[in-house]
């Protein structure tokens, strides 16, 4: 029964992905709306993604530093192993698990809310798609996602090199020597090909669990809790599958 469950829910997705783009609303609403949700979804997150990105980058770097020793092993590995821990794993996918938790639970409130007090139904009866209404200007607003992660990249390797020089774990030139050492650019686009994808996931998955939860307010916070766990977990799989492709 369970799976029939949950096979249900994967039809009643896929459904979900092809009715957003049937009868858009209007450009000039949907222009506001977009304006709106890249408010909501990448300008609010920045302050966070910025936090967790420079001090876990330090981390890395105090890690790795503290890991080496053997004098006989170059310091410029911290650098070595920031940039890769950084670009391959934490930037695009930790980051997308805490925003699963902070972008998707806002998505699935806010849709549910809306389900709760009727709003949806309210735009049903007036013609609008409200799928596309609701879902698309948030597909839309996630295409700036991985200028988000970008940022974060960026600043988690400054916090690496902050924590590595300022720390006396290494000299800046070591480890500027260690970002550069077997640099491989494709690194750099799997990570962005992953975020591209887990933006696609942010989108639509906390926009599911809203738009079809049952019952009222209560339901709303268990809506949310589970989005979270579910967009978490293909998060996951799809990282993985992803770098099976891409890596190997």
């Amino acid at each position: 029964m369970m799976l029939i469950r949950y096979l249900s829910q994967i039809g009643r997705y896929f459904m979900m992905l092809k009715e957003i783009f049937n009868k858009p609303t209007k450009w000039s609403v949907m222009k506001q709306l977009i304006f709106k949700e890249v408010d909501d979804l990448i300008i609010n997150s920045l302050g966070i993604v910025s936090f967790i990105s420079f001090f876990v980058g330090g981390v890395v770097a105090i890690q790795t530093a503290l890991n080496l020793t053997s004098p006989l092993i170059p310091k410029y590995l911290i650098g070595f192993a920031t940039r890769q821990s950084i670009i391959l794993e934490f930037a695009p996918t930790f980051i997308s698990i805490i925003m699963a938790g902070k972008m998707g639970s806002f998505i699935t409130s806010s849709i549910g809310t809306m389900r709760v007090t009727e709003q949806i139904d309210a735009l049903e009866v007036m013609g609008v798609n409200s799928l596309n209404y609701l879902v698309f200007p948030k597909l839309i607003a996630l295409f700036l996602y991985p200028f988000v992660i970008g940022i974060s990249m960026f600043l988690g390797i400054f916090g690496g090199w902050m924590a590595g020089v300022f720390g006396g774990f290494t000299t800046s030139g070591e480890f500027i020597e260690g970002l550069q050492n077997d640099f491989i650019p494709f690194h750099i686009v799997y990570a962005f090909i992953k975020t591209s994808v887990f933006a696609f996931i942010l989108a639509t998955i906390p926009s599911f669990h809203g738009f079809y939860m049952k019952g009222g307010a209560l339901e709303v916070g268990r809506a949310s809790t589970v989005s979270f766990v579910w967009t978490s977990v293909v998060i996951i799989l799809i990282n993985y599958i992803l770098t099976q492709l891409l890596l190997s």
